[in-house]
């Protein structure tokens, strides 16, 4: 089922994370990377750190074209809930920094004595789907961007 707004329940499981998998693309050599991201339910957007020389930072300014996967691990069938999406990168500046630096330290509050030299991104998703077995086994929630042409 797709959803016109996000569904509360995908904002929830996004809020609740720290960490994702972010697979970016260049020259056909796929690429994942593990990073620490905060979720901005105001712009709907995932922020994260990385400096412009690791792998996926280079290909995420050649490439804005992006993808990745948030994951709850564990063993019990039934509990298994997750998210993947995909979505457009951008370097923050200026202000679009300041405001999205100050809910990233928020959440991660020890990243701060490093914040200054290091990169501020955003993903802004395009689509999203979330599995969620607690609501049966392999049910699905997708929520997917809609452009006005």
């Amino acid at each position: 089922m797709i959803m016109e707004t996000i569904d509360k329940r995908i904002i929830r499981l996004l809020k609740r994370h720290h960490i994702f998998t972010l697979a970016t693309s260049c020259h056909d050599k796929p690429w994942c990377a593990t990073c620490f991201f905060v979720y901005d339910e105001k712009n709907n957007q995932l922020l994260f750190t990385t400096e412009k020389d690791t792998r996926h930072g280079i290909e995420g300014m050649a490439n804005s074209s992006v993808a990745g996967a948030i994951a709850l691990e564990t063993r019990v069938i039934g509990k298994i809930q997750g998210i993947q999406f995909s979505g457009d990168l951008v370097e923050l500046t200026d202000e679009d920094y300041k405001a999205s630096m100050k809910l990233y330290l928020k959440r991660f509050p020890y990243a701060a004595p490093f914040i200054n030299s290091t990169p501020l991104w955003k993903i802004e998703p395009t689509y999203l789907k979330m599995t969620d077995n607690l609501l049966g086994f392999g049910k699905k929630i997708i929520w997917e961007k809609h452009i006005n042409i």
